[in-house]
């Protein structure tokens, strides 16, 4: 076959396809198989930390008990078993709310991308905190969406900045939704007080956008007092309900490779989700519902969680300790109080892309912080994540080949 017959200029494609960019973080990926490469760059949970036994045990036990239902087609909207479960797993966090409100994605990503299918049409404004999840950058993006970034600080959203903006954009092009990780955000690490997040609830009231509350890591809390999610504060404001979608997920807090998520929105959005979700895959893999459901039912969630904060507990201090010992007047950082990742800044100007270069030859890896932003980036900025490295020793090893990395300019 003539290699020309592969050119993109022979199709058609959409506008966001003509020239597409992938995930800069996933083009790091390809260092990791390199021997002796110390990686701070995925968001990955750590492989050592799954609880192999407990998934093993209830994946057996599904197929088991009802092994047709683990390889038929199942509803749509999930396996009413699996949605009573996560009911029960939501009330502890706050949430109290019908099965009928519940869908079952295939992942939180794919939860995201059904509600910006039914909500953002190509030039809509839609907020987005900044610095942001790229995933979710990435899908407004190929849909079109008008990206407006909203201002953050240590503790999240400012929401005295976003109330100044919102105030000053023409009526005609009010925001369709606002999206942002309230705890232990991706990749700040920052935790949104109750105060801000009742007070962003009001907002979404106030100025009808829609608004999202993405909660991968919310179990992850290893310091500090936890706060409930916005979809439970918004619950004592009259109102304020209509306006909140919640995302959750087993990805961070169980196993990614279950692809386990899951939506609680209003019943009008639901439906049309439900419509989406029918045209994408029809229903999420009923072997991976069985088994999450008989995990959830076992308790072993609680437990599992516990351990696995304790031990990013252990590894975030390492983290920052090593920082504070190999290179203080090189780097700022912010301490989080869970999740999986502390965000920090090169000090005196320099760029976190060039630094990690030679930070490569060291065979250390990070995520430079300007892919996380849709606009504007701040090219001091960097994402280490704490959680996949297998111990503190390699923590400390990876950070003092930093610290070799900056040294050779």
């Amino acid at each position: 076959m003539n290699c020309a017959a592969h050119s993109a200029d022979l199709y058609d494609f959409t506008g966001p396809f003509k020239a597409p960019q992938g995930s800069a973080i996933r083009e790091l990926f390809k260092y990791l198989s390199r021997p002796g490469m110390i990686s701070f760059a995925g968001g990955y949970p750590s492989k050592d930390l799954f609880d192999r036994a407990g998934i093993g045990q209830a994946m057996g036990d599904a197929y088991a008990s009802d092994p047709i239902a683990c390889l038929q087609y199942g509803d749509t909207a999930g396996s009413p078993a699996l949605r009573r479960a996560i009911l029960r797993l939501m009330s502890d966090r706050g949430v109290t709310r019908e099965v009928d409100d519940v869908i079952v994605t295939t992942g939180s990503q794919q939860g995201l991308d059904l509600l910006i299918k039914i909500l953002v049409a190509p030039g809509d404004a839609v907020l987005i905190e900044e610095p942001a999840y790229p995933a979710a950058i990435q899908a407004l993006r190929l849909a079109g969406a008008r990206l407006i970034p909203v201002r953050t600080d240590a503790q999240g959203i400012d929401v005295d900045a976003l109330t100044g903006q919102l105030e000053a954009l023409d009526p005609a092009t009010r925001p369709k939704l606002l999206y942002t990780v309230p705890t232990f955000a991706n990749p700040t690490g920052a935790t949104l007080p109750a105060a801000r997040r009742e007070a962003l609830a009001r907002l979404a009231m106030r100025f009808r956008f829609v608004l999202v509350e993405d909660d991968p890591y919310g179990e992850l809390r290893f310091s500090g007092e936890p706060v409930k999610p916005i979809t439970a504060l918004a619950d004592a404001i009259p109102g304020a309900s209509d306006w909140i979608v919640y995302f959750g997920s087993l990805s961070k807090i169980v196993a990614p490779g279950l692809r386990i998520g899951w939506s609680i929105a209003p019943p009008a959005i639901t439906r049309r989700m439900l419509v989406a979700k029918q045209t994408t895959d029809l229903c999420t893999s009923p072997l991976a519902q069985e088994t999450a459901r008989h995990y959830l039912e076992r308790g072993r969630l609680a437990e599992h969680a516990q351990t696995k904060a304790l031990a990013y507990r252990k590894r975030c201090e390492a983290l920052c300790s090593a920082l504070r010992q190999f290179v203080p007047d090189e780097i700022e950082y912010v301490m989080p109080e869970g999740g999986m990742f502390v965000w920090a800044r090169l000090k005196g100007g320099r760029h976190s892309a060039d630094v990690l270069k030679r930070a490569i030859e060291q065979n250390v890896i990070y995520v430079p912080g300007p892919a996380f932003y849709a606009r504007d980036p701040d090219e001091s900025s960097m994402r280490l994540s704490f959680a996949a490295a297998p111990g503190e020793a390699e923590v400390f090893e990876g950070v003092r080949r930093l610290k070799l990395a900056l040294a050779s300019r």
